[in-house]
């Protein structure tokens, strides 16, 4: 598994580019703050219902949560069920808010 920093992220997206991002949060953490993309709780993963996210398998896909620990799970897992490119988001939502969010 790979990782994705915070700064890296943000880069590519403040340049526009198209990023496949996982939030796999549940759903109270992502209404409190949340930067896009799909959202797929840890837990369906881990019960491999990934309908949503099927035709990404052969892309890039950034997973992130709350800290990084949950993605960094998650992320193993997609890898594990054959997606070729899962990057974890390091330090996730809590050091997104604490660098970009004031």
């Amino acid at each position: 598994m790979q990782n994705i920093s915070i700064e890296e992220l943000k880069s590519r997206l403040d340049a526009g580019e198209n990023v496949n991002l996982l939030d796999v949060r549940e759903d109270h953490e992502r209404a409190d703050f949340n930067i896009g993309g799909k959202h797929v709780p840890v837990g369906k993963i881990q019960t491999m219902q990934l309908d949503d996210i099927e035709d990404w398998k052969d892309q890039e896909i950034v997973v992130y949560c709350r800290s990084g620990n949950r993605s960094g799970i998650a992320a193993m897992f997609l890898e594990q069920m054959g997606y070729k490119n899962p990057k974890n988001l390091v330090g996730g939502m809590l050091a997104w808010q604490d660098k970009y969010a004031k």
